[in-house]
């Protein structure tokens, strides 16, 4: 009994001794790194940014590059093509050229490398975001996909 209270007490000491951290504390310096992260050509785009190119839906392309687990946990714009980011070469030709291209990941990192691929080969490329980083500014054009329920054996239709 002696061992599980001391043990207790402990832990208590311990956590009451550990520095508080809160969720202001880390944001400052996660954002910072995410900054010095970005080093594509590629525009990261804000919120403002893409509700202006969004506001043109005749000119634009928006290219969400993430998988579909990705896209059904953390949404993504009312209308896309989804290509995933290893995929793009083989779909170029998908990609029409008489738009300008939105790219979206998560935070934008996967959406700027990709961005610069498709400038280089001559896709004209508005800029980068990530839903999460667009959601996060006050963006309020992400739609969260809701996947379709599993077919239960009763209802799904006899195999022949």
């Amino acid at each position: 009994m002696k061992i599980k209270t001391l043990s207790a007490l402990v832990l208590l000491a311990a956590a009451l001794a550990a520095p508080h951290v809160s969720a202001q504390d880390n944001a400052a310096p996660a954002a910072a790194q995410q900054a010095r992260a970005w080093k594509y050509k590629t525009k990261r785009l804000n919120a403002a940014e893409v509700d202006a190119l969004l506001a043109q839906p005749e000119k634009l392309l928006v290219l969400d590059l993430r998988r579909p687990d990705e896209l059904i946990r953390y949404g993504s714009f009312p209308a896309f093509l989804n290509i995933q980011n290893a995929e793009i070469d083989t779909y170029l030709a998908y990609l029409p050229k008489d738009r300008v291209i939105l790219t979206v990941s998560n935070h934008a990192l996967r959406a700027g490398a990709t961005g610069d691929a498709l400038a280089a080969k001559g896709y004209v490329v508005a800029g980068a975001t990530g839903s999460e980083d667009y959601e996060q500014e006050g963006g309020k054009a992400v739609r969260h996909i809701q996947p379709r329920p599993p077919r239960n054996a009763a209802s799904a239709p006899a195999a022949r």
